[in-house]
């Protein structure tokens, strides 16, 4: 039976037509309204954040690294300045693969595995993005031109050239002054990022460390535009850096150098200090060492050499170097003994040549075994009668000593601005307790009178101790800096001055001093002779192994380095004093015999004119504060 024929619904299909359209207009409506919102988000809202973004890809802020403050000596020789060398820098971000082109690099200069090992290190170091590494200094002109010709083989690698420090003096200043050296991993977490940022070195030891800050600046930058391969095409805008400050150090060339020449190439150190001002105007610690492989990175071979070598000329004898002080201290004994009341100048000590305590056989001896007979406090600085100290000291106590030794500064940091500085030591009841859990015995009391037992004293210190009696107490900090761009440093915390019951204590201890060089039996007589002005001085003996009771000390049976230290104290003009200079020569063994003489040259450099005669303006006491009390 046939189908019945369905006939067409016109309208029905136009309303689903229309349905359709709608809906699909309807959609189309939120894909452009969706469109667009992301489009005004994009555009609108987040404006700035891909603005920056795409600026960023062609816009680099780069940091321009401050100059160094220069470093002169007090007359203006210049001892660290900055000298213009070619580096070659190494961009990680615009490297690719830096690996294969540090391998590049190192075959292209034909360098060695161990310098390849240095290069990726250095690269390795957490650096600002896009901020060039440099991983080698002074290039030669040889290798400026093979990184030239093989330039596209080094992609991010550039030569640039930088201000490298430089020391003109070498091994002159190399412990006072110090160096400066490439940062590293401790280092630059704990610098702030902003400052140091285009800055790869810092200052590592001596004034260069203790005034960073001062010396190093402030970072500048500049915003450069590159294009797809990172190559600068034109600076947008520039921030100049700010120069790091100028230093003048109290330090004298000259000086320096003469004092250096004194001590001929022996092991040891020498502190000059002028009185009225506490200027260090030399110091010497030597063996010394040239300071200038350090700054763009010692090799391994030669730092090697100079740490393992048996003279330690890394060392900075003088602000590290712990010594016994021997009989330098007798001095500043003399005026705590007066100034307790223990004793009077005119108390006097019979001196068999040995010295014991009440129901004790053992023996304290004096260097003369023979004995001085009756000795009174000006016989005992003037032959540095040990028995009279021993006594000084057994009636002192410990406690007393303890108090008035570090009024003048043993056991404790007295410079102002030396970074390196040790405190020494100055041993009292309480250290012993605690580092050895015994007491404090009374023999321990007598050797410590003399310089020796548990007390380590830097020469430094010994230095600002004869500077105390030069100036009868009064403290001024000793310091390198003389002035930080023309203006002198401050000390925070100043000392108090060593205030004495009778001033005159201080005469009578400084006549003592006097007596050493030109009294008719001072120890240091042949040198004192032979100066056409006043010195005021104390030699010491610092024992470097012990010696059996009953034993006498024998140069030939004892090797070279056990031997004593020689120690020597001094200033001058004795009534007017414009200089004070501790000397310790290293197994010197005789402070009159090997100091003094030393002591002496670094005096004449100073105090003498051209024609061998006292300066006219060191003739005549000057009318200063410590002149005056």
């Amino acid at each position: 039976m046939p189908q019945p024929i369905r006939l067409k619904d016109h309208e029905k299909d136009a309303r689903l037509v229309r349905q359709r359209v709608l809906v699909g207009a309807a959609a189309i409506l939120l894909l452009v309204a969706g469109l667009v919102a992301r489009l005004y988000y994009l555009q609108v809202v987040q404006y700035e954040y891909h603005s920056t973004l795409s600026e960023n890809n062609r816009v680099h802020v780069q940091p321009i690294p401050p100059t160094r403050g220069l470093i002169f000596d007090r007359n203006g020789v210049l001892v660290a300045d900055n000298r213009p060398s070619f580096s070659l820098t190494l961009t990680r971000e615009r490297a690719g693969d830096w690996r294969q082109v540090l391998d590049a690099i190192v075959e292209v200069l034909e360098l060695s595995a161990d310098e390849r090992a240095l290069f990726e290190k250095r690269v390795r170091q957490g650096r600002r993005p896009f901020e060039p590494v440099p991983v080698l200094f002074e290039l030669s002109e040889e290798q400026i031109a093979r990184i030239a010709v093989n330039q596209f083989r080094l992609p991010g690698v550039e030569v640039v050239a930088q201000l490298v420090r430089h020391y003109p003096q070498g091994e002159h200043f190399a412990h006072s002054v110090g160096y400066v050296g490439r940062i590293n991993e401790k280092e630059l977490k704990e610098l702030d990022p902003v400052d140091y940022s285009g800055t790869h070195h810092i200052g590592k030891t001596g004034i260069e460390r203790f005034y960073e800050e001062q010396l190093h600046g402030e970072v500048g930058y500049e915003e450069v535009e590159t294009n797809a391969r990172g190559r600068v095409l034109r600076v947008l805008k520039r921030t100049d850096p700010l120069p790091g400050k100028d230093l003048v150090l109290t330090l004298d060339v000259r000086l320096q150098e003469a004092a250096e020449a004194a001590l001929g190439g022996r092991r040891g150190a020498i502190v000059a200090i002028q009185p009225a001002t506490g200027e260090v105007l030399a110091m010497v610690s030597q063996p010394s060492f040239d300071p200038n492989p350090f700054v763009t990175g010692i090799s391994f071979k030669a730092y090697a050499e100079l740490r393992d070598s048996i003279d330690r000329p890394l060392y900075n004898r003088v602000l590290r170097g712990l010594y016994p002080p021997g009989s330098t201290i007798k001095p500043m004994m003399a005026v705590a003994g007066l100034d307790a009341g223990v004793i009077t100048p005119s108390s006097r000590v019979f001196d068999p040549g040995f010295y014991q305590l009440p129901t004790h056989s053992h023996k304290y001896r004096n260097w003369n075994r023979s004995g001085d007979g009756w000795v009174n406090l000006e016989m005992a600085i003037m032959r540095s009668n040990d028995t009279y100290f021993y006594d000084l000291a057994h009636k002192m106590g410990i406690d007393r000593m303890h108090d008035y030794m570090s009024r003048f500064g043993l056991g404790q940091r007295v410079a102002l601005d030396m970074f390196e500085e040790t405190a020494g030591l100055m041993p009292s009841r309480d250290w012993k307790r605690a580092r050895y859990r015994q007491p404090w015995y009374p023999g321990e009391t007598l050797i410590l009178g003399i310089g020796q037992g548990y007390m380590q004293t830097t020469p430094l210190q010994l230095a600002q101790a004869v500077t105390l009696m030069a100036n009868r107490g009064k403290w001024i900090r000793p310091h390198l800096a003389r002035t930080i761009e023309g203006r002198p440093p401050v000390d925070a915390e100043p000392l108090p001055d060593i205030r004495l019951r009778d001033p005159k204590s201080w005469d009578y201890a400084r006549f003592g001093m006097e007596q050493v060089m030109h009294g008719p039996r001072g120890t240091a007589r042949k040198v004192g002779d032979s100066a056409v002005y006043r010195i005021a001085g104390k030699s010491g003996t610092a024992q470097v192994v012990a010696i059996k009771q009953g034993e006498r000390y024998d140069r030939n049976k004892i090797q070279e380095r056990h031997r004593d230290h020689a120690l020597f104290v001094a200033f001058a003009p004795a009534d007017n004093p414009q200089i004070a200079v501790a000397v310790m020569v290293e197994n010197g063994e005789s402070g009159s015999g090997v100091a003094a003489p030393v002591v002496k040259q670094v005096m004449d450099a100073w105090l003498l004119d051209d024609n061998g005669q006292l300066k006219v303006e060191y003739a005549t006491p000057l009318k200063t504060e410590v002149g005056q009390r």
